[in-house]
């Protein structure tokens, strides 16, 4: 009798423990197909959209996100920035952008979908050789022009300048306008870069 009671403890324990190491190789072996359905990296790279809290961003900051493995800076602009862009444009290459590197929903000086000017999304990377542009908002900067500074972004390998509007100074190395990613807003605080506002 005695000896069916320890045979009765040692099956619970056994079966116990049976169940637990079957669980821990179930999940071993699931971890790989469930894995499988996450998107690669390689596919995220290709174009999955980001999705971009814009709530907290204060005017005159620059965050900067990744799309598509390359960096796209996010601007908001102050006042004083939004009224230097129509003085700026004597000294562009092409300041309507007619080289066609924005979506079509993008006009304007402000290079931003209507009703959010402020906001100012361009891929971080020169029209010249690739480099990474450097956020120079101080207007009147006396190393990149002095009277003719109204604040932008300076890329420092060749020295090409662009506006606040990502539009390329005249005599700069780069031949075009930093690009405009399509984009859209979800909401007045939350955009999502990689998808065309008019496709929404």
């Amino acid at each position: 009798m005695s000896n069916d009671g320890v045979n009765q403890s040692r099956r619970m324990i056994l079966t116990a423990t049976t169940s637990v190491v079957s669980a821990v190789g179930v999940a071993y072996a699931a971890a790989p197909f469930v894995k499988s359905w996450a998107p690669s990296a390689k596919a995220r790279a290709a174009g999955a959209p980001v999705v971009v809290n814009i709530g907290n961003i204060e005017p005159g900051q620059m965050v900067t996100v990744e799309w598509r493995g390359k960096p796209v800076y996010v601007l908001r602009r102050s006042e004083e920035a939004m009224a230097n862009l129509e003085p700026v444009r004597r000294l562009l290459k092409d300041p309507d952008s007619q080289d066609e590197q924005q979506p079509a929903y993008v006009e304007g000086n402000a290079r931003a979908i209507e009703g959010h000017e402020e906001f100012l999304f361009v891929v971080g990377l020169c029209t010249h050789l690739g480099c990474a542009p450097t956020y120079r908002p101080e207007v009147g900067a006396t190393d990149l022009g002095g009277d003719e500074w109204f604040g932008g972004f300076f890329c420092p390998c060749h020295g090409s300048k662009f506006d606040l509007s990502g539009r390329v100074y005249n005599g700069a190395p780069a031949p075009i306008n930093l690009e405009v990613p399509p984009y859209r807003f979800d909401s007045d605080t939350v955009v999502v870069i990689g998808e065309d506002q008019e496709v929404a």
